[in-house]
């Protein structure tokens, strides 16, 4: 058998079923090539979050019925590639878990390689969001029907049947977000005015890891304007951020005129197009205005948004061009000469 040297190695070897997920910005698949790629230093990491590559490794290996879940978030170098010396450090220990062989695992090698995770450095906890849209995607990958909370949820945001909001439970928001299709998202776009600011903010935590049609991203920016300007910025800001799986066309649109207007531009607002939106931010005009406006804004904390987005790959180079040419008496050129003294 040839040698096991990476994540990779161990799932091709070990014959294991797996689907990755990225868990950085988004729930979302991650291929095996990716992560080869990733791992033999040919690609940088295309959706890093917090300067790590986070992985959601959902697989089944020897005789376990259940799927085993690793959540990993793997260190990346300044520029975004993979730090390999930790990755190396949790092969090794689960070689030694393993012993001489990975094929024909039986429950107590497969319970062993769980345990890894309970003092493993490199595993995190991902918010409860990303856990229940996990769960739900996985479960649609899989073929499987989605958990007992949905019916609920779905009767109630399409406005079939009416519920007391309280009871519904974010499982079945997920389950709803990700089989989201065109007639259940044209009837929630007719009921989003009317939900309840507790229930939408749960939604959007949801829906920003889908793609979300025109008609639902008017209504996300018809309610999200509505509480800006009551001061709700809860939700406001959720609402911005489920707009980041909506077309370039519309969410740029939103994005432009909110970076246009400094009362709207807190660090909340600045931070949730920077997390979510920032597939958007691959435009000539719109990603200095947008650094401008970090750049300017009290308590946004500039160097840690600039550094986070400045590793997705797609980003970097304009973004450093845009950092490079800023004049000295800009808003960037005095938060970069701030950085230097």
């Amino acid at each position: 058998m040839q040698p096991i040297h990476s994540l990779h190695d161990f799932f091709l070897r070990s014959g294991a079923e797996v689907r990755l997920y990225h868990l950085g910005r988004r729930v979302e698949p991650c291929s095996l090539d990716t992560l080869a790629a990733f791992e033999a230093g040919e690609l940088a990491w295309p959706a890093p979050w917090q300067g790590t590559a986070r992985l959601a490794m959902v697989f089944r290996l020897g005789d376990l019925e259940d799927p085993l879940i690793w959540f990993l978030a793997l260190p990346l170098d300044e520029q975004g590639h993979l730090d390999p010396a930790p990755r190396d450090a949790f092969v090794q220990r689960l070689l030694e878990t393993l012993g001489h062989g990975v094929r024909g695992l039986g429950r107590t090698e497969s319970a062993g390689i769980d345990n890894l995770m309970k003092d493993n450095p490199l595993a995190f906890t991902p918010a409860l969001p990303f856990q229940a849209v996990l769960h739900a995607r996985a479960s649609l990958d899989a073929g499987l029907p989605a958990s007992q909370h949905l019916e609920p949820v779905e009767a109630y945001l399409t406005g079939q049947q009416a519920i007391d909001w309280r009871a519904l439970g974010l499982q079945g928001l997920a389950d709803f977000a990700v089989r989201l299709d065109r007639e259940s998202s044209r009837m929630l776009a007719a009921r989003l005015d009317t939900l309840p600011g507790e229930v939408l903010t749960s939604l959007c935590y949801c829906l920003e890891h889908v793609a979300i049609a025109d008609e639902l991203a008017h209504a996300l920016r018809r309610r999200g304007e509505t509480a800006g300007r009551a001061g709700d910025i809860e939700t406001f800001c959720a609402c911005v951020r489920a707009m980041g799986g909506a077309s370039t066309e519309l969410a740029g649109a939103w994005f432009d005129a909110l970076l246009d207007d400094p009362d709207a531009c807190g660090p909340d607002l600045l931070a949730a197009i920077a997390g979510r939106g920032w597939r958007h931010l691959e435009d000539a005009e719109r990603l200095p205005r947008f650094l401008a406006r970090l750049a300017e804004t009290p308590g946004a904390d500039f160097t840690a948004v600039a550094r986070d987005l400045a590793l997705i790959p797609r980003l970097r180079l304009p973004l450093l061009m845009t950092l490079r040419e800023a004049e000295a008496d800009s808003a960037i050129g005095r938060r970069l000469a701030g950085l230097s003294r």
